[in-house]
């Protein structure tokens, strides 16, 4: 289809296990940056990026390339495996 042109705009919330209030500190900006990087790296754009102590939002400019449970996995994946 020619001409064709598509904007989503994903806004997800992750949280650590139980919702323990594990985020803190200079810990918190390191991740987000993590996040972003991982975010970035599959060539979506991170809009914004912010939390709480017990859970992140971030919004996210998505690319229609990869799938938006692709994207979800590998941030998932990524973040639990730097911390092992």
């Amino acid at each position: 289809m020619a001409n064709t042109y598509s904007q989503v705009h994903l806004h997800s919330i992750f949280a650590p296990k139980h919702r323990q209030a594990l985020i803190g500190g200079d810990w918190k900006a390191s991740l987000y940056k993590y996040m972003t990087g991982i975010v970035e790296a599959r060539q979506h754009k991170m809009i914004a990026i912010n939390g709480m102590s017990d859970h992140v939002h971030m919004l996210v400019g998505f690319r229609t390339t990869q799938s938006i449970a692709d994207l979800m996995r590998d941030v998932k994946a990524d973040i639990a495996m730097d911390q092992c």
